[in-house]
Parts: C-alpha cells; structure tokens; sequence
C-alpha cells in the first residue's frame, strides 16, 4: 500500500494572507470538519499523518503560496526516521557511516538531510528517532545496535570520542568572533605545528593580525578549515569547504585533506573537488524539503556516477527521471564574427593592488569564462565594464547590460514582485515562465519572501533577475555558489541556452571548474600575485584556456568515459605523465 505525507513549508504558509484554501478544498473536511487540514498551535496549516493519502494533493495545489507538499514516500521504506523536525516537516532515515583514516564524500541535492546528517554525527542535534513529541532521551544506540554507528554513537554519547566541525554557514564567524583577532583564534588550535603548516600552504599569513568580521567569505572558510583541521579529534565533518574559496585553493583544500590520512566526512557540491578529495562517496536522495536517505558507500567514481545517472543500482532505487550528461557541446553556430561589444586595453590602481587587461572583443551568442585565483582583479574587472569603477587607462564603451554581483543580499518583498520589476511586460509571457521561472525552479517560490530563502533559492532568484533584463551583455560574478551539482549544471544550460537564443553575450566569473568548463565558448584567465597585481592577457579558445589554468593549478584532467564528467588525474599516474609530457593538461 502506498503511503503519502504533507510537508508543510511553515515560512510560506500565511493563513491570514489567504482563504484558507487548502482547509475548504479538503475532501475529509466535508465528512467532519477538522478531520483534514487545519489551524495547529503553531498559527500555521497541518494535518495528521496518518490520514494523508494521495486525494490531498487537491487541496496542496489550491495554496496559493505553494506551502504544502504531498509527497509519496519510498515503498521500500520501514523504519522509521533518524530524526524529524515536527509536524508535517523534514524527516531523515538514514545516516552516513564515518570509517578510519577514510574520506567519505556525500553528494546530494539541498534540502534533502546532508547538513542534518553532520548535526546528528557530530551531537550538534539530538535524534528523535521520528518521536519529535517526545522529550525523553530515546536510544539511537540501540537503533544501530552491532554495527558501526552503533558503537560510533555508544562512544558519542559517553564522550569517548572526539568530533571536529566545520559548518556550512562560515559568514557566521564574523557575528559570534566580532572583535577577536584571526591569530588569537589559531592559538586555541590543538596542534600548533600543523596549524603553522595549514595558514603557510593557504597563504593565510596576511590575514592573521586582522579582526574576524574583516574577513571575506574565502578568508572566513580558510579559517573555518583550520580551526576544523588542527583539533584532536577521531573523525572530522565538512560541510562545504568549497564555498567562496577559488579554484587555486580549493584544489590546496582537496590536498590538504587528503594528506590528512583522517575519519573525515565531507559534503560538496563541486564535483571535481569531491572526486579528488574523496576514497568513497555516499549518495543521499529523496524530496526536497521532505525527507533523505543516504546510500550505501560506493567507490568514488561509480557513487558519482550513478548519482549522475540518478539510480542507485545496490538499492534499486531510481531517484531521478532524467541523467545528467556531460556530453561535448556542439559548435555555437550565433557564435558568428559579429562583433557585439569591445573592451579596450585597461589598468586600474588601487592603494595596495594593480590591474591590467589586454583588449578584446565578445561575439553575439558568445559566453566568456572568467578563472583565476580571488585577489587578481576579476571582480574589479566586471566593475570596469559596468562603469562602477573607472579605469585609469582606457575607456569603456556603454552597453546595455545586467549585472549579478559576487555577494548577494536579500530584498524587500515577495520574489513574484523583484521578478516582475526586473522583467516587465515579459513576465506574462509564456515564454518567460517556461525558460526563466520554470527552468530555474523558481516558479514554485513566487510568493516567499526573499529574506526567507535559501541561499541556493536567493542565488538562483539572483540570476533570474539578471536574465529578465533587456540588455546585450549579462554579467555574472560566481552565479554557482550555493547552487547544488544538479541546479548547477541547469542553470550552465539555462544561461547558455538563453545567450544563444536572445543572440547577446555573457561573462561569467566562477571557481567551479566543471561548471565553467560545462558553460563557456571562450576564457579570460586571470594570473599574477593575489592582493597585489593581476593581468589578463586577452581571450583565449576555450582548450587553450583550460590548458593554461590546469597548467597553473598543476593538475591535469580527464573526461569519464560513462558521463563525460571531467576528473582530476591523480598526480604521477599513467595518464597524468602521458598528459604532462604532450602538455594537454586539459583532455577531452
């Protein structure tokens, strides 16, 4: 027998902003009244689980703030959950397993559990094994009884065991350490010697006499790291080290790491850096804001693989309807020698940094990459074009342009108006719905309030409002950050698609390689001495780019012959040699 639940979103639902529709529209409601939805304690809509079937998907689709979900859950499913939040809200079935001297990589979708997970492992939240009405000490030990959670959570629990956590949300730091010194942070480090070692290789040094609000998000998660890192502690939790940081340190992170020889659990989003980091990878699927499950553990290549293909073949399970291809794309024939816009030879000064940038020309339905380490002026580079700043050397010719900038902020309101203003009359179109909102999967949080999003949901708003401008260039700075693997490679489509079509240009600076990789006809890379001077010298074809910047990182990269993800070799292999010796640091 199939069994359905409600998921009700509590920041959406907004009894006193509508008609109560999914009470009226409820066919228990017309047997007895209060039976099916209905106004809870909590000022918001629910209903008991028991008596939610398939018929009270009439009823959520009448929300008009798309609050309630009715959802299937897995036939396969029997026990019950790890931990629930509530009435009608997320629920967790299974958890990763920790392993010795083992980096285990998870890889999944947002709002399915991964950050859950680590709050449950590292004792952060205490589980509820599903019973969230019940305030006693419920025995998770004996839930995993002989097995390796079992004895995990058995040494947890008497604090037998030690756990180092690094949590997603660094940009945090700056409110709980406001007016501590980066230094005096580091001196509480367990191992001092490897911390010394930790800020050398991440080029920290600068940074250590500076209060922790001053920080950037990329210098925030480089402490973050260490602070993680130097503790003696049995087994460490990441969530998200990639964020903010650029592509040449990520690839440091991924190598520290793994020099570690650690119990380390990871969640990551960027795939080339979860492939290099990883010994094994667990999948974690399921509904969205509903419930997760996490897989057994793969081999790094298959478990990636087949979170691609979205069936888990040991589970028979299969997640997604569609998978993910990295296919070669063909050539971009509005790519034409149209000349639509040109950037003449710059340089900019600032106190402490210099920039210089050789000309160059974009082509209608032409995308430009832009890479390089953060600190070298492609930030500074965007804002030259956009005339927020002004060169000292060369003149920029006006274009109608939109612009996303590197950190986003919340605005005031619902996402239908922010969206509406940005797109005027085409917001009705039907052409608007299908390739903007419905494509972007925005469409379904129209009438949230922009402060309540997530920072994936915020992100992808962000680029919306961005493509719904009539400009001939779109300027993006990092549109990938917070965005997961699947959102990631849509929205690298999306863009594309909608360049192409619209016959305008893009560029778009990003440190997620493979999205870059997977979006970009040409490249602007980005060299010099970070804080200090940058140059770009011109635009390069997308090989010769590539090759430059996987020359630069000191890695050379494969394409996967089942999905043609591009895959980090590793150093000293068969392949990695033959690659280095020809110089095609970059191979399809």
């Amino acid at each position: 027998m199939e069994k359905f639940t409600a998921i009700v979103d509590k920041d959406k639902c907004a009894p006193n902003k509508c008609q109560l529709e999914c009470i009226k529209f409820d066919p228990l409601n017309r047997i007895k009244e209060g039976e099916g939805f209905h106004i809870g304690e909590s000022k918001k809509s629910e209903i008991d689980e028991k008596v939610v079937t398939e018929m009270h998907k009439i009823p959520a689709k009448k929300c008009p703030f798309s609050a309630i979900k009715i959802i299937r859950l897995p036939s396969e499913l029997k026990q019950d959950p790890v931990h629930q939040y509530g009435q009608n809200a997320f629920r967790l079935f299974t958890l990763p397993v920790p392993k010795k001297e083992t980096v285990v990589g998870i890889i999944g979708r947002n709002g399915i559990g991964k950050s859950t997970a680590l709050d449950v492992l590292s004792g952060n939240i205490k589980a509820n094994l599903g019973d969230y009405k019940n305030e006693k000490d419920l025995d998770i030990v004996e839930r995993y009884s002989n097995s390796i959670l079992g004895e995990y959570f058995e040494k947890l629990i008497e604090k037998k065991i030690k756990i180092s956590y690094k949590p997603q949300r660094v940009e945090l730091l700056s409110e709980v350490y406001s007016g501590k010194k980066v230094k005096d942070l580091i001196k509480k480090s367990d191992d001092i010697s490897l911390s010394k070692e930790l800020i050398s290789k991440l080029e920290m040094n600068s940074i250590l006499d500076r209060n922790v609000e001053e920080l950037s998000g990329g210098e925030l998660q480089k402490l973050a790291i260490v602070a993680c890192l130097t503790k003696n502690a049995e087994v460490y939790y990441l969530d998200e080290p990639m964020s903010f940081l650029d592509i040449t340190t990520r690839i440091n992170v991924a190598r520290l790491i793994r020099s570690l020889k650690k119990s380390i659990i990871v969640v990551e989003h960027d795939l080339t850096s979860l492939d290099y980091i990883s010994d094994e990878v667990q999948i974690v699927y399921g509904e969205r804001g509903a419930y997760g499950i996490f897989s057994q553990s793969k081999s790094v290549r298959n478990g990636i693989n087949e979170y691609l293909d979205g069936y888990i073949k040991s589970d028979n399970v299969k997640f997604r309807d569609y998978a993910i291809k990295f296919n070669e794309a063909p050539p971009n024939k509005t790519k034409t020698s149209i000349v639509l816009f040109e950037f003449p030879e710059m340089e900019k000064k600032f106190e402490n940094f210099e920039l210089k940038v050789e000309e160059g020309k974009i082509n209608r339905g032409e995308v430009i990459g832009v890479v390089g380490a953060n600190g070298l002026g492609k930030s500074t580079f965007l804002k030259l074009i956009t005339g927020q700043e002004k060169a000292d050397k060369g003149k920029v010719e006006k274009i109608k342009f939109s612009y996303k900038p590197q950190y986003i902020k919340s605005e005031k309101g619902i996402v239908l108006d922010y969206l509406k203003e940005k797109a005027g009359n085409s917001f009705n179109s039907g052409w608007y719905k299908q390739n903007i909102l419905e494509k972007l999967g925005v469409g379904n949080i129209l009438m949230s309030e922009m402060k309540t999003l997530s920072g994936g949901e915020l992100q992808k708003v962000m680029v919306a409002g961005c493509l719904s401008e009539d400009v001939e260039l779109v300027l993006m700075d990092e549109p990938s950050a917070f965005v997961d693997v699947e959102d990631r490679l849509n929205m690298a489509e999306i863009i594309k698609d909608f360049i192409i079509r619209k016959e305008i240009s893009a560029i778009i600076v990003d440190h997620d390689i493979q999205f870059v990789d997977y979006l970009s006809d040409s490249l602007l890379v980005f060299e010099g001495k970070p804080g200090v001077k940058g140059r770009m010298e011109g635009i390069n074809e997308k090989r010769e780019g590539m090759n430059k910047v996987l020359k630069m990182l000191d890695i050379t990269y494969r394409g996967d012959k089942n999905t043609g993800r591009r895959r980090i070799n590793k150093p000293g292999s068969q392949l990695d040699q033959q690659q280095r010796k020809k110089g095609e640091f970059y191979y399809r």
